[in-house]
């Protein structure tokens, strides 16, 4: 028999926390059910704590202690900051449900490095609903509306989608419905769930058209959705290049097709910054935030109307955090944070705009610029030879009516220049 040959493995070494590294704050997830749902861990971590902080529901939830107690002030990321100056004093941080879940943790988790914070999490809001509804929770998105505009829904919006919705407030639900009726979703099971998994649950079942005859819930409420599109529903696909039609817009439009092409080149990528410049109805940036978890946005566009319009059709289509600047560049871009692409639709012939631009851009970063003018593509001719990427001639032809009879009818070329910064050298 062949000698089985002995498995090589390379031991772990595992380190604690260094002294001037430990373990001084402690953040705690509580639910509902209060002191009596929390586990003997965190009640320890509680009591060892010389500073307690919190909501004022958070800390009504603990009995007295020999702690001191501290309501959040506002804003709540300084707040967190300043707990820096308590150190080496044990802190204890009180949150809902899972802390890193849409809550403070995450705050935390930035401010302070990890050797210095532990994190214990209760069950969360969005757990208990799928427990509550047998709702598996692969199969569910959360979408937070605390601080948060409710327009945030509309991207989520298809048929069979399950959501749950962390609410602002006890007038939540009712607005959230009000949004599925517009929407054309009126049909949809909506379930409103009270103080999840305190002594006063309660669990509301209606369909969206009937949840407004209720004027109000508790505070401490969840929503859960199981969306139907109605026949007069409006649902926009993930997929880049929406109809020209899901836009309001002048004209000033990149249409449809160029619009698919130039996201393909732009390659959004999660949590990543385009700045979309002349950007008429937003359409590129817009389309930009919906291809990419946490993909964000900055719209320059000069023109008050158009950016108006940008402003409808970012809410309408579910990215209402959308950033507008209203002014001409390249003068209002020098106090922007650094993109990691962008996008120009207009205004090139404007002086220094793709200097700044250029300069601006992330290494490794993209720059896509579509152009329909001779003297535009004259300084994209000029750019390509100076910096290379690519250059792409984009002809759409459309059957339109010609008489009782259909012809092509051609829609003005765009040269697109597209092109990529070298990435950062090592060490610099």
């Amino acid at each position: 028999m062949m000698q089985q040959r002995a498995r090589q493995t390379t031991p772990v070494a595992r380190t604690g926390p260094s002294p001037e590294n430990s373990v001084w704050l402690s953040v705690v997830g509580i639910g509902d059910d209060g002191w009596e749902g929390l586990s003997p861990a965190a009640r320890e971590a509680i009591h060892a704590a010389d500073l307690v902080v919190g909501g004022d529901r958070h800390l009504a939830l603990i009995p007295a202690g020999a702690y001191e107690t501290r309501a959040w002030t506002s804003p709540i990321r300084d707040a967190v900051a300043d707990l820096a100056s308590e150190k080496p004093r044990q802190v204890c941080i009180l949150a809902s449900g899972n802390p890193l879940l849409f809550g403070v943790g995450t705050l935390v988790a930035e401010a302070f490095p990890n050797g210095q914070v532990r994190i214990m999490p209760h069950l969360s809001a969005f757990s208990l609903t799928c427990a509550r509804l047998h709702w598996p929770e692969t199969e569910a998105k959360l979408i937070s509306l605390c601080g948060r505009a409710k327009e945030r829904l509309n991207a989520h919006l298809f048929d069979g989608a399950r959501l749950i919705v962390l609410s602002a407030d006890g007038k939540t639900p009712v607005e959230v419905a009000a949004l599925l009726c517009e929407r054309g979703f009126e049909q949809s099971t909506v379930h409103v769930l009270e103080h999840l998994g305190g002594a006063g649950e309660t669990v509301h079942r209606f369909d969206a058209a009937a949840l407004g005859n209720f004027a109000e819930f508790a505070d401490l409420n969840t929503i859960a959705i199981d969306c139907v599109a109605g026949a007069g529903a409006t649902v926009h696909p993930v997929v880049p290049g929406l109809a020209d039609e899901a836009y309001e817009h002048d004209g000033q439009i990149t249409k449809q097709e160029v619009r698919a092409i130039t996201l393909a080149r732009l390659a959004p990528c999660p949590g990543e910054l385009l700045w979309d410049i002349g950007a008429g109805s937003g359409s590129i940036a817009i389309e930009w935030m919906r291809s990419a978890e946490g993909a964000r946005a900055i719209a320059v566009e000069r023109m008050k109307e158009r950016a108006a319009r940008a402003r409808a059709n970012a809410n309408r289509l579910g990215v209402p955090d959308l950033r507008i600047i209203r002014g001409l560049a390249p003068d209002v871009l020098s106090d922007l944070p650094r993109p990691d692409a962008i996008f120009i639709g207009g205004g090139l012939a404007e002086d220094g705009l793709l200097d700044a631009c250029w300069q601006a851009l992330s290494p490794g970063g993209r720059l896509v610029a579509n152009v329909v003018t001779l003297e535009s593509e004259a300084i994209v001719l000029r750019a390509h030879a100076d910096l290379g990427g690519s250059l792409t001639r984009i002809s759409i032809d459309r059957a339109d009516p010609v008489g009782r009879m259909t012809g092509w009818r051609p829609a003005m070329p765009v040269t697109q220049w597209s092109v990529t910064k070298a990435p950062a050298k090592a060490g610099e």
